[in-house]
């Protein structure tokens, strides 16, 4: 049985609530990923957010699913601004959260010290055990990945959940190729030009090559990324019987964004 009740859940901040946490003096000097204080990233959430927007289909399409019996109502992320991952999609959560009519609640992952056990340990963090019920498993292996995203209807039942990145976002492979050896580079040139790489993709649009399909658009992933995740969380919504199933996977979000017979979408569809 899942811990997240309707208090557990309220407990969680607010996108405006979890931005303001951010900059305080408290959170600042919980350790981080880069040493035993933290940088404010409030201002650079606060940025994304008022960049970030959804077309006017896909804006369409989220406030019909939330009509729907059974239609998403809640979102509950797990997330810690040190991550380029939570820093990314917390803010366009936000705004789906917020074109949808639904409830948003986030909760950081540690305590006062990073964790980097493999599993969450309940003295070093207030929410170890909302953690233990989001664990990444991949390859053999167990991870405490996050942004975790756990979309519920209104009776916290669970729709679809994603965690650390939705796979139209190809991290793996990028990084894969970011941190691969070029001819004639040193492994220490290798790691510093991959790092290199890595932190102008975080500051451009290169992570959106993967799924550019009009380059007019300046935001071509994000939209897709929007897609699919309203997409996936449709297909529960029309087939009831999948929820809490195999069907609701950590990273899955179904290729095709044409969810649903077009008799059932409302003006426009949903398109990338």
């Amino acid at each position: 049985m899942s811990i997240v009740t309707p208090a557990r859940f309220a407990k969680g901040m607010i996108f405006e609530q979890y931005v303001a946490h951010v900059g305080t003096p408290e959170n600042l000097q919980r350790e981080g990923s880069q040493g035993p204080t933290r940088a404010d990233q409030s201002g650079f959430l606060r940025e994304r957010y008022q960049k970030l927007k959804l077309t006017d289909a896909q804006t369409a399409m989220i406030k019909w699913l939330a009509a729907q019996p059974g239609g998403p109502a809640k979102v509950l992320v797990i997330s810690e601004e040190w991550s380029s991952d939570c820093r990314r999609d917390v803010p366009a959560l936000a705004r789906l959260v917020e074109a949808g009519g639904l409830e948003l609640r986030i909760f950081p992952r540690d305590g006062k010290k990073m964790s980097r056990s493999n599993r969450p340990i309940p003295d070093e963090s207030p929410n170890a055990d909302l953690m233990a019920e989001f664990l990444n498993e991949k390859d053999g292996q167990t991870f405490q990945s996050i942004p975790v995203a756990v979309f519920y209807d209104k009776d916290l039942r669970e729709l679809y959940r994603y965690i650390e990145f939705p796979a139209c976002y190809h991290k793996d492979r990028i990084r894969g190729h970011q941190t691969t050896a070029r001819p004639g580079e040193t492994p220490e040139q290798t790691q510093a030009r991959a790092r290199k790489d890595f932190a102008a993709m975080l500051a451009s649009h290169a992570r959106r090559v993967e799924l550019r399909r009009d380059r007019r658009d300046p935001e071509p992933a994000l939209r897709a990324g929007y897609c699919r995740i309203i997409g996936e969380v449709g297909r529960v919504v029309a087939a009831p019987a999948r929820r809490g199933s195999a069907h609701v996977e950590r990273t899955r979000i179904a290729e095709d964004t044409a969810m649903f017979p077009s008799s059932t979408l409302p003006s426009g569809g949903i398109r990338a």
